[in-house]
């Protein structure tokens, strides 16, 4: 009986719908767009989203989202590695490390 519960249970599972977020340029985006591609975020959200990129110009980072009335920490999180800046990579990438400049002090002499 416990077999058929277990299999009953992982059909179901399967068979629900897997909500992924879908890359998505939040600085070009219109709100419909925007409410497709990113999880949790309906049309009013979008529009929000919208709303605060024309008053403030483009978002300069993921985390700038967050400034958005109704995107909260855990829809970030869950959207963060498809949150598009630019056509390029993703917001929650980190970016390479710049290269330390090379001292232009001068060497100590050697004994």
């Amino acid at each position: 009986m416990r077999n058929k519960l277990v299999a009953v249970l992982l059909g179901l599972a399967m068979s629900l719908p897997a909500f992924a977020s879908t890359p998505v340029n939040i600085n070009k985006a219109d709100a419909s767009t925007l409410a497709k591609s990113l999880d949790g975020v309906g049309l009013t959200k979008a529009e929000a989203i919208v709303a605060w990129r024309e008053e403030h110009g483009p978002f300069k980072s993921a985390d700038d989202l967050g400034q958005v009335k109704g995107i909260g920490p855990a829809t970030l999180e869950r959207n963060r590695s498809a949150i598009l800046l630019d056509d390029g990579a993703a917001a929650g990438k980190a970016a390479k490390p710049a290269t330390p400049a090379k001292s232009k002090l001068a060497k100590p002499a050697s004994e």
